[in-house]
């Protein structure tokens, strides 16, 4: 079995900084992709950023410039480092990673979430 474990969500002004770290546990033979997804009350969970094993990115456009996703191939952890936050951005951020439990045998895995709210 994987886990993901979320972390760094919370409470913030408009204009400050987070840092959300993910941490993937268990049977894991290697890791592909990883990626942070939101979602907001009465709303449809979204993309955020996602980061394949060879480091490429991609962002959702209304993110871009403001978040940075990375990993730690070595501890299986992905990072999102979300700067000049907005209230729109107010979402619970899940955590997702392409697990391989064996060479050849991949599947996607989910954190539990974590809440970051953002005042204006």
């Amino acid at each position: 079995q994987v886990q993901l474990v979320e972390s760094g969500g919370g409470l913030v002004q408009a204009g400050g900084s987070l840092r959300l770290s993910c941490a993937a546990s268990g049977s894991i033979f290697s890791i592909n992709a990883m990626g942070w997804y939101r979602q907001a009350p009465g709303k449809q969970r979204e993309l955020v950023a996602a980061i394949t094993s060879g480091g490429s990115t991609n962002y959702a456009d209304s993110v871009k410039g403001r978040f940075t996703i990375s990993r730690d191939n070595a501890k299986n952890t992905v990072y999102l480092q979300m700067n000049s936050l907005k209230p729109e951005d107010t979402a619970v951020y899940y955590c997702n990673a392409d697990v391989n439990v064996a060479r050849g045998f991949g599947s996607d895995y989910w954190g539990q979430g974590t809440q970051v709210t953002v005042s204006s």
